[in-house]
C-alpha cells in the first residue's frame, strides 16, 4: 500500500493520523463484472458517467477521508469522491470507460477499503428525508415572534395615538400570522387526537387540540367583536415548544438500521455453472435468478443463499449466524445444506433445492411478527397521566361554568375557555420529550443506540432479561484452549504446528493461533479427512489430531479405558484429540471466552430482573455459566430461531415484559417479539438483525447502567409532572375567578414550558455525568489492576 501512495505523492496520508487507515483486505466480486447486477447498485449512470456509493467498513479516522476523497489520483477514471464518515460510505462518482465498477471496487481492495456489499443493496428502496417538523416548527417559530412583537403594546396598555389607531390592523395581523400555527403546524394534534378518540382512547394530544382549537376560537371572536386583543400570542408559543420538544425527541441515528433482516447478510450473487454447455461455464448471476435444479459454486468463506444437495467437494458449514451452533459441521455428498451458512473448506458444488425466497432462512421472515412489526397495547406515561388529566380539566370547566351562570352568567364563556386555555398541558407534553431526547443522546455517548425514545420507556418496565448465548455472552470468534493429557516434546510441538498450520479447519486454525510459538517446519506429507482430522508426516515421526476415534484407530495398544471416559466427559464441548506414533497424547478442549465481567454484570443484573439464557448451542458449557451466572438463572440450550420466538411469546402471555439480547439472524425472530429488542455488535455499522437498539460489544457491561438510567429518567418525568400541576394550580385560580388577562397567561405559559424544558435537560444531563463519572472510576480500577 505504502508503493501505491509513494508513486502517486499521496505519501501525506502518514501525517494525518498517527496510526492510520487499516490492514489491506483483498475481495472476490467477480459478480461485479455483470452488468445486469452491477447496474442494480448504481445511483446514477447516464452521458458516460456512473456514481455508486458503498459502504466501507473499515473507515475509522481521518486519513482514511484524505485517501478515499483522492481515489481521482490513484486512477484518472474516478472523478470525485465524497465520504459521510458517520455511515461509513463513500459516493463515487467515475468514468465507466476508464474504470469499471469491478476494477473501482478491486482498486478499493488494494488500498485496505474492502466494500461491505448485500443483497440488501439491489432491493432496498431510496430514503426519503421528512423534513416537515423542520418547517413547521419555523413557521411556528416566525409566527411566534412577529406576534409577540404585535403584542407588546397591548400588554402594557401603551396610550400613544399611532398605536391606538393601528391597534387593528396589529390584531388582524396577529390573526393572520396563527392560521398557519394551527393548520399546518399545529395540525398533526388534531388527527392525533381524532384518531385517539375513535380508538376510545384519551391520549396527550386530546387535551392539546382542545386547549388550541379553544385559544384560537376565542381570541378571533374576542378581536371580531373588539372585546380584546386575544391569547395569539399564547397560541403559537404553544405550538412552537410543543414542536420543539417533538424535534428534540427526534434523536434519530440515520447511520445505523435498525431494520435489516436476511437481505443485509446474503450474496448479490452467486456463480452458477451453465448445465447446457458440454463442458460446464461458470457464470454470476443474481441469487434471485436461482431455481430448483441449478448447480452452483460455493468458495471457501462464501455463504449458501439456498438450500441446497452436496454434490461434489468437502463441506465444513458455519451455522452460527442462523442457528447459534458455534461447531461448523461436516457434510458429505447428497446432505442437504440449508441457507445461511458459511462454508469454511475449500469449494464445494450444490444443486439448489429451493429458491432463495422458498429457502429455510427467509422463511422465518414470513412469520407475522416481521411483516405487521410490533403492534403492542404499549401506554407511554404521559399518555397514562393524559386521560386522568383531560377529565379532570374539562370536570373544573363545566364546574365552573356552571356556577358563573348562577353568580355571574355574563362570565360564563370567559371563565370556561380559560379553564381550557391555561390548564392546556403544554408543560406536561414537554417533560417527557426533553428527559428522554437528553437520555437518548447519553445512551448514544456510550455507544447504545436506540431506535426512538420509547424504547427507554419500555426498558424501564422490564421484568425479565433473555441473553442469547454465542456472540452475546461469549465471544463470537475467541475461544479459551485447555489441554489435558501427557506432555508434548519439542519436536512433537513442532509437528503438531506444522500440520495445523497446513490444515483450513477453524478448529485447526484456532489451534495454530495458539501454538504458533512452537515453530514450524516442512512435513513430508499432509492428509486431511473432512469431519474427521489430519495427520502429518515428518522425518519419520507421524502425528493425527481430531475427532478420539480417528487419532485412535491405527493405535489400539496405548489407548487406555480411562480415555474413553475422558472421551464421553468431554462429549459436549469441542474437543481436538491428539495422538503419535507412541500412542494417545491428549486433547485439546475449546471453551468460549465470555465478555468482560459477564458474570459481574448478570449478577447485578439478577438483584431485579429474572435472567434467561435461550441458546441454540448445545448445553456443553452450562457448568461453567451457572458457575459464572445468578444461581436463578434458567437455562433453554439447542433453541431453533423459531423456538426463541415461541418463547418470548409465551413469557408474554403471562403478563411478562421482556428484553432479548442477541446478535444473530437466529436472533432475528425473538428480537423483534420481544417488548425491547437489543443487538450486540463488534461492528455497529455492518450487520445487526432487526431491533430496537443497538449496543456496541464493548459497552455490553454498561447493561445495568443503562437499565437504571431509564428508570431514573421516567423518575424525572414524574417530578416534572408535578412542577407542572404546580403551575396550572396557579393558572387555574386567575381562571376560575375570571381573571386570566392575556398578558398573565403569555407570561405563566411559556414560563411553565421554559422552567420545564430547564428543569428535566438539566436533570438529564446530571444523570449523564454520573454515568460518565463510574465508567471513569471502573477504568481507573481496571488500569490499576494491570
Amino acid at each position: 500500500m505504502y508503493e501505491i501512495l509513494d508513486e502517486n505523492n499521496l505519501n501525506y496520508y502518514y501525517t494525518i493520523e498517527s496510526n492510520p487507515g487499516s490492514k489491506p483486505s483483498e475481495g472476490t466480486f467477480g459478480f461485479l463484472k455483470n452488468e445486469t447486477i452491477a447496474k442494480k447498485l448504481l445511483e446514477f449512470n447516464e452521458q458516460d458517467t456512473q456514481v455508486v456509493s458503498l459502504l466501507l467498513p473499515t473507515i475509522h479516522c481521518s486519513s482514511c477521508i484524505w485517501i478515499l476523497e483522492n481515489l481521482n489520483k490513484l486512477h484518472p477514471g474516478v472523478k470525485n469522491a465524497q465520504v459521510n464518515f458517520p455511515k461509513k460510505k463513500a459516493r463515487i462518482v467515475f468514468t465507466p470507460t476508464e474504470i469499471s465498477l469491478h476494477d473501482l471496487v478491486m482498486l478499493l481492495c488494494s488500498i485496505g477499503y474492502k466494500p461491505y456489499i448485500s443483497l440488501d443493496d439491489t432491493t432496498k428502496k431510496k430514503k426519503t428525508v421528512d423534513r416537515s417538523l423542520i418547517y413547521k416548527l419555523g413557521v411556528a417559530g416566525f409566527a411566534f415572534g412577529n406576534i409577540m412583537f404585535l403584542s407588546f403594546p397591548e400588554y402594557f396598555e401603551v396610550d400613544e395615538f399611532w398605536l391606538e389607531r393601528f391597534k387593528y390592523v396589529f390584531r388582524w395581523l396577529m390573526f393572520l400570522f396563527s392560521i398557519p400555527v394551527v393548520f399546518y403546524s399545529g395540525w398533526g394534534y388534531f388527527v392525533s387526537a381524532s384518531k385517539g378518540i375513535r380508538s376510545k382512547i384519551l391520549n396527550i394530544d386530546v387535551p392539546i387540540a382542545l386547549g388550541i382549537a379553544v385559544l384560537f376560537l376565542r381570541s378571533t371572536l374576542e378581536i371580531a367583536l373588539d372585546w380584546g386583543t386575544g391569547f395569539f400570542d399564547s397560541l403559537a408559543g404553544l405550538v412552537f415548544f410543543l414542536l420543539l420538544g417533538r424535534f428534540f425527541q427526534q434523536k434519530t441515528y440515520a447511520y445505523l438500521s435498525f431494520e435489516r433482516d436476511y437481505k443485509s447478510y446474503f450474496p448479490i450473487a452467486v456463480t452458477r455453472l451453465n448445465k447446457n454447455d458440454t463442458k460446464p461455464k461458470e457464470e454470476q448471476v443474481q441469487v434471485h435468478d436461482l431455481s430448483p435444479g441449478d448447480r452452483i459454486l460455493i468458495r471457501n468463506g462464501e455463504l449458501v443463499p439456498v438450500d441446497a444437495i452436496l454434490l461434489h467437494g468437502n463441506a465444513l458449514i458455519d451455522y452460527s449466524f442462523v442457528t447459534g451452533e458455534a461447531v461448523p459441521v461436516s457434510k458429505k455428498a447428497g446432505d442437504q445444506i440449508f441457507a445461511g451458512g458459511k462454508q469454511e473448506m475449500g469449494v464445494i458444488e450444490l444443486e439448489v433445492v429451493s429458491s432463495v425466497a422458498q429457502s429455510y432462512l427467509t422463511q422465518l421472515w414470513s412469520n407475522e411478527i416481521f411483516s405487521r412489526g410490533k403492534q403492542t397495547v404499549f401506554q407511554s406515561l404521559t399518555d397514562k397521566i393524559s386521560k386522568r388529566f383531560t377529565v379532570s380539566i374539562i370536570s373544573i370547566a363545566m364546574i365552573a361554568a356552571l356556577f358563573w351562570l348562577w353568580y355571574d352568567s355574563s362570565l360564563v364563556l370567559n371563565v370556561f375557555t380559560a379553564v381550557l386555555i391555561v390548564a392546556c398541558p403544554c408543560a406536561i407534553a414537554l417533560a417527557s420529550p426533553f428527559t428522554l431526547g437528553n437520555l437518548l443522546r447519553t445512551f448514544g455517548k456510550h455507544k447504545l443506540y436506540l431506535k426512538n425514545a420509547e424504547v427507554i420507556e419500555k426498558m424501564a418496565d422490564l421484568d425479565t432479561l433473555v441473553f442469547d448465548k454465542t456472540g452475546t455472552l461469549s465471544h463470537t470468534h475467541k475461544n479459551i484452549i485447555g489441554y489435558d493429557g501427557m506432555e508434548l516434546s519439542k519436536e512433537e510441538k513442532q509437528l503438531l504446528t506444522s500440520t495445523l498450520r497446513s490444515s483450513n479447519h477453524p478448529l485447526s486454525r484456532s489451534l495454530y493461533r495458539l501454538l504458533e510459538k512452537n515453530g514450524i517446519a516442512t512435513l513430508d506429507s499432509f492428509q486431511e479427512e473432512v469431519g474427521k482430522g489430519v495427520t502429518g508426516k515428518m522425518g519419520g515421526e507421524q502425528i493425527r489430531i481430531g475427532s478420539y476415534d480417528y487419532v485412535t484407530t491405527p493405535i489400539q495398544k496405548n489407548t487406555a479405558p480411562k480415555r474413553k471416559e475422558r472421551k464421553q466427559t468431554h462429549s459436549h464441548n469441542t474437543v481436538v484429540h491428539v495422538s503419535t506414533q507412541k500412542g494417545y497424547k491428549g486433547h485439546y478442549t475449546f471453551y468460549s471466552e465470555y465478555r468482560n465481567r459477564m458474570g459481574e454484570t448478570l449478577h447485578q443484573l439478577g438483584k431485579e430482573y429474572d435472567i434467561v439464557v435461550l441458546s441454540g448451542d448445545n448445553d456443553g458449557e452450562r457448568p461453567q455459566l451457572e458457575q459464572l451466572l445468578p444461581e436463578k438463572t434458567r437455562y433453554y440450550f439447542n433453541q431453533k430461531p423459531e423456538d426463541k420466538m415461541a418463547f418470548i411469546k409465551a413469557m408474554q402471555g403471562k403478563g411478562k415484559h421482556i428484553m432479548m439480547v442477541g446478535d444473530g439472524l437466529n436472533d432475528a425472530g425473538a428480537l423483534a417479539q420481544s417488548d425491547v429488542g437489543i443487538a450486540i455488535s463488534e461492528n455497529i455499522n455492518v450487520f445487526s438483525p432487526a431491533c430496537n437498539g443497538i449496543l456496541d460489544a464493548s459497552r455490553f457491561h454498561d447493561l445495568p447502567k443503562f437499565l437504571s438510567l431509564s428508570k431514573k429518567g421516567i423518575a424525572v418525568i414524574k417530578y416534572a409532572f408535578l412542577f407542572s400541576l404546580l403551575y396550572n394550580l396557579v393558572g387555574l385560580g386567575f381562571a376560575v375567578t375570571g381573571n386570566l388577562k392575556p398578558v398573565i397567561a403569555a407570561i405563566l405559559m411559556p414560563l411553565s414550558s421554559i422552567s420545564i424544558v430547564v428543569f428535566t435537560t438539566v436533570c438529564a444531563q446530571i444523570l449523564g455525568r454520573k454515568l460518565n463519572r463510574k465508567n471513569k472510576l471502573l477504568d481507573a480500577d481496571k488500569s490499576h489492576l494491570f
